[in-house]
Parts: C-alpha cells; sequence; structure tokens
C-alpha cells in the first residue's frame, strides 16, 4: 500500500493511474485497454504473479507493453531471461528516479516497437513479421482483414474526434472477441485507418468473426445521434462532394487459411483476405466471407 501511494503522488500529474492489488485482478483491464506502460511490484509478487506477467509479455499483442519493476535493495537475479522487463528500479530510489525511468522506458518503447497510436494495437510493420514468420513455420493459420463500412461519411459528419472513438471500439471489440476464442497464440493487429487484421487458428477464424459482426452490429448504433439511429442512416458527402444518404456503418471480414493453398510470403496470404473483404463488401450490412477455392495442388 505504501509503495502504491507513492506511485501515485509521483505520477498522477503527467499519468491517469489505475491501481490492482494483484497482476490477476489487472488482467481484464490490461486486456481492454491497453495500458501505456506497467509499473509491476516486484518486491510483494508471488512466482505466480511474475509468471503471470512473463505470459502476457510473450504475448504477440501485448508483448509491447513496457514493464518498470520495483524491487527490493537487496534485489539480486543471475538470470534475466526469468523476468520479462525492460527496466528495474530498487525501492530506495522511487522517490528519487520513477519518473525519470517511466519517461525512459516509453521512449524505448517508441523507439524500438511500432503500435498504431490510436489502438495501441501492432502497427503494419509488426504484422507482417508476424505473419512472415508464421509462413516460414509452417504453422496452419487462418488470416482476417477487417475494414468498416461507410466511415469517411461517418467521419465527415460528426468529425475526426467521434470517428477515432469508433476505431478505438472496434479494436477492443476485435482483440476481445479474438482472445475470448483463441487465448493463446492468436494475434490481432491495426493496419490504419479503419483496416485491422487478426490471426488465429483455422477452426476458430469464423466463429470468432461472427462474434465480431454480432456484437459491432450492436453497439455501432450507440455512436450516432437519436435522430440519425431512428432512420438508421445519415446524410453526408460522398468522394465527390455530393450529398448522399448513407446507412449506418458495417464492419466487412475476409479470412484466407493457408491450409488449402500455401503462401510464401506475407503479401499473398493478405492479398487473398483484401479480396475476401473485398466480396463480403458487396453484401449489404455486416458480413464476413472465408476463402474456400480449391487450388492445384503443386
Amino acid at each position: 500500500m505504501v509503495l502504491s501511494n507513492i506511485v501515485n503522488r509521483m505520477l498522477k500529474e503527467q499519468f491517469s493511474i489505475v491501481n490492482f492489488s494483484n497482476i490477476e485482478a489487472s488482467l481484464d483491464y490490461i486486456y481492454n485497454s491497453m495500458p501505456d506502460i506497467l509499473v509491476f511490484d516486484g518486491v510483494t509478487a508471488s512466482t505466480n504473479a511474475v509468471t503471470m506477467l512473463n505470459e502476457l509479455k510473450n504475448d504477440p499483442i501485448f508483448g509491447q507493453i513496457p514493464v518498470l519493476m520495483i524491487v527490493a535493495d537487496n534485489f539480486f537475479v543471475a538470470d534475466w531471461e526469468a523476468f520479462f522487463v525492460e527496466d528495474y528500479l530498487r525501492i530506495r530510489d522511487v522517490e528519487k528516479d520513477l519518473l525519470d525511468r517511466i519517461k525512459l522506458c516509453l521512449h524505448r518503447s517508441e523507439r524500438v516497437v511500432e503500435v498504431n497510436p490510436l489502438t495501441r494495437l501492432p502497427g503494419n510493420i509488426a504484422i507482417s513479421k508476424q505473419v512472415q514468420s508464421r509462413l516460414d513455420k509452417g504453422d496452419a493459420f487462418a488470416l482476417a482483414y477487417a475494414d468498416l463500412d461507410y466511415f469517411k461519411p461517418y467521419n465527415d459528419k460528426y468529425g475526426f474526434s467521434r470517428g477515432d472513438e469508433v476505431l478505438k471500439m472496434v479494436g477492443r471489440l476485435v482483440m476481445n472477441m479474438v482472445k475470448g476464442r483463441q487465448p493463446v497464440g492468436s494475434f490481432v493487429g491495426h493496419i490504419g485507418g479503419d483496416d485491422f487484421t487478426f490471426i488465429m487458428d483455422a477452426t476458430v477464424a469464423e466463429q470468432a468473426a461472427g462474434d465480431i459482426l454480432e456484437n459491432f452490429d450492436r453497439i455501432i448504433t450507440t455512436f450516432y445521434d437519436p435522430e440519425d439511429r431512428a432512420t438508421n442512416s445519415i446524410e453526408s458527402v460522398d468522394r465527390e462532394g455530393n450529398k448522399r444518404v448513407f446507412p449506418i456503418m458495417g464492419l466487412s471480414i475476409g479470412i484466407a487459411v493457408n491450409i488449402e493453398k500455401k503462401f510464401k510470403h506475407y503479401g499473398g496470404i493478405i492479398q487473398v483476405a483484401s479480396e475476401m473483404k473485398k466480396h463480403a463488401k458487396e453484401s449489404d450490412g455486416s458480413c464476413f466471407r472465408v476463402d474456400k477455392r480449391h487450388y492445384a495442388k503443386n
């Protein structure tokens, strides 16, 4: 309790702080909010807490969150492989150095890891590395490409700040549904703008896509004003600057699987997923399509 009081006092002017008594209690918040940094109490942490922290850092989505561990004054470890943290600070130095070490961790993380600044999800570089790594290892997986329908007219009418709130919601929704279906080994990325991607085992990708679309359609209307919800439409401008009536936003998802067709380069499987996404966009409302074409064997 004393340590958390010190941390709160020193950081409250520059950071929004959320306290948890243990890492188990913090996981739901981390999954939903993607914090900028974790300050981990290594003085009182159990072996199980350290294991859970390492498992979190091993995840391709959450591994980019920097961790500063507060340790006892007499702390010593011969092998840092046991602790997946970016930095540590002895408790005697907390009052003097905490703020500087927090800023250093954040700057280091920004240099090393590429994340989308809005959703805090991995960006294009991390996505391509994740896909190529799985292809090189011969893993069987499904790659999904998700894209909002009629997002630009919404942005034009309601403004970028409300559009950003929609994007943050979609990022959280995709991550929660994907992790709900496959807690270990899945991946979610933000390609940019209103484009997202996720990677899962092929056996659960369609169920996750269905979960995402069902919840998206239930939530998205809450981002519209009452008069637009009443008509299920908005008046905005198209890409040529002409006034038009547009329906409520939908979400289109295309899914490619590397079982029937083997891909050597990440660009190939992403291209197929993009084709399926375009096919999904041909339907009215939210929809997903899966590449089920039969390919000739090489």
